[in-house]
């Protein structure tokens, strides 16, 4: 807190979180710490881009003001997010019971012997807080992860990285499952190949048999025929002779 003669302030900084295209505002609190009646002013280097609710007024003894100072939209960010607009806060005691309208540009005149007091406040700018990241509910299996929500509504980034990792390695023990079956039925029908091979190869010799059997019963034949020309020959001669 800064601490002047007659008011208190929080900071000599006035924090904006700057968003392009968008009017953003800062709070300013003021605090009488005397036993009279205080006058403030509160001017800024560019009275165009700032609008100041109250600019002036009167803070009673022992009591508190709040000041609302707000920034028109930007179109640009400025280089380096750096600032260099400032503000004067001026204080001046005045008479017990005075309001707003008696106020004027003297009573702020360190010329005319007024005790002022002057305050010089900076404009920062700040990130503008971030949204939690949205998460799909999931309740099946298959379905995206749910991490828990705490009570302020932040997702907790513990539970939420758990689950994606469970999910994943569900997806993985599906993956290798799918590869597994694809593997037993590839081995099935590489079994069946072999076993039809097998039953060609011992169906072969069978087949070589059949045929060797045949070729001999037909040799047989043909012997016993030509031994019986041969006979049939050998007779004839015989008789002739």
């Amino acid at each position: 807190m800064s601490n002047g003669k007659l008011f208190s302030i929080e900071s000599f900084e006035l924090k904006f979180p700057f968003e392009l295209k968008k009017q953003i505002s800062c709070a300013l609190q003021l605090f009488n710490k005397t036993d009279s009646y205080v006058a403030f002013k509160v001017k800024t280097t560019n009275p165009k881009k700032y609008c100041v609710r109250p600019n002036t007024g009167i803070v009673l003894p022992r009591s508190t003001c709040d000041i609302m100072v707000a920034m028109q939209a930007q179109k640009e960010a400025p280089p380096d997010m750096q600032c260099k607009d400032k503000f004067l806060l001026q204080s001046v005691k005045t008479f017990d019971g005075a309001s707003t309208k008696d106020i004027n540009s003297e009573m702020f005149n360190k010329e005319a012997g007024h005790l002022v007091e002057e305050c010089k406040l900076r404009v920062v700018y700040v990130s503008p807080p971030q949204p939690p990241s949205p998460v799909p509910e999931g309740s099946e299996e298959g379905s995206s992860p749910k991490g828990s929500v705490s009570e302020n509504g932040n997702v907790s980034s513990v539970d939420f990285t758990q689950a994606s990792r469970e999910f994943t390695e569900r997806s993985d023990t599906q993956d290798k499952y799918a590869e597994g079956r694809a593997l037993i039925t590839r081995l099935t029908e590489e079994k069946s190949n072999a076993i039809q091979q097998n039953n060609k190869f011992h169906q072969e010799p069978d087949l070589l048999k059949r045929e060797g059997n045949k070729n001999r019963s037909g040799v047989s034949f043909i012997i016993i025929v030509l031994i019986g020309l041969l006979g049939m020959i050998m007779g004839y001669l015989m008789r002739k002779t």
